[in-house]
């Protein structure tokens, strides 16, 4: 298991750069669903706006 993790002495980088990876896939996730609610709120507001 340690040989595995360890990568042949590449492991640091592997691991980090997966790591890396990840990070910046869930702040794109999080980073998109806050841009659509607002999107969506904003398009509720307009059309409330626009039946009064």
């Amino acid at each position: 298991m340690i040989e595995f993790l360890n990568m042949g002495g590449y492991g640091a980088y592997v691991w980090s750069a997966y790591g890396i990876g990840f990070v910046v896939l869930l702040a794109n996730v999080r980073s998109a669903r806050a841009y659509y609610r607002k999107q969506l709120a904003r398009a509720i507001a307009r059309r409330q706006d626009s039946n009064t």
